[in-house]
């Protein structure tokens, strides 16, 4: 099959009572469970990031959770501490189906954030996702996850952009909505040929 289903960040922290909560994340965990035996390869994403990660407000002294700040590489949110290595907060959500093809860890690298499934923010540091799918003749991805504004968003645009078919499952995401960063996004994916269901 030429098909996949891509997992994005359904980690604790994410989800409610989380350091990151997506409102209602949670809710995405028995769809993607009810998905995954449609797809014969089905891969992960887990946000991994080591502490004072530079996208964390509180490695810069004065900045709040939410500001904005110029990095080497554009515009960058300045978060809560979130999904750090070995915490709780970074284990994909309880009840979520873990029995996937590949886990991909990104936002390792304490001076770039990544939301993308496939580069870091600075859009050429490559996490080898788009190799993994290459070599197993995948061209069709089917995204789900967390959340549809940020990483589920910065993913299909990536994907797009190497030239994969890219489908998102509404149904099976949710958005952090930041300043309506939810609309800018839909918007973004569809004029780049991103289809919904």
């Amino acid at each position: 099959m030429a098909e996949a289903l891509l997992v994005i960040d359904v980690q604790n922290d994410f989800c409610p009572g989380g350091n990151l909560a997506v409102p209602e994340g949670d809710q995405v965990v028995t769809p993607i469970n009810s998905m995954m035996d449609r797809f014969d390869t089905v891969i992960l994403t887990q946000d991994w990031h080591p502490s004072g990660h530079s996208s964390f407000a509180s490695s810069h002294p004065g900045r709040v959770p939410f500001d904005t700040m110029e990095m080497s590489y554009g515009q960058q949110v300045m978060w809560p501490d979130h999904c750090v290595q070995g915490s709780e907060g970074a284990v994909f959500h309880p009840q979520l189906r873990t029995d996937g093809d590949l886990i991909i860890r990104k936002g390792f690298r304490p001076e770039v954030d990544s939301y993308s499934a496939f580069f870091e923010n600075d859009q050429t540091t490559p996490t080898g996702l788009e190799g993994y799918l290459r070599t197993r003749g995948i061209t069709d991805l089917t995204l789900v996850g967390l959340a549809t504004d940020f990483c589920v968003a910065f993913s299909a645009l990536d994907a797009r952009r190497l030239g994969f078919s890219v489908e998102v499952v509404l149904e099976a995401c949710r958005a952090i909505d930041l300043d309506g960063s939810l609309d800018t996004q839909i918007e973004n994916m569809r004029q780049r040929g991103v289809k919904f269901s």
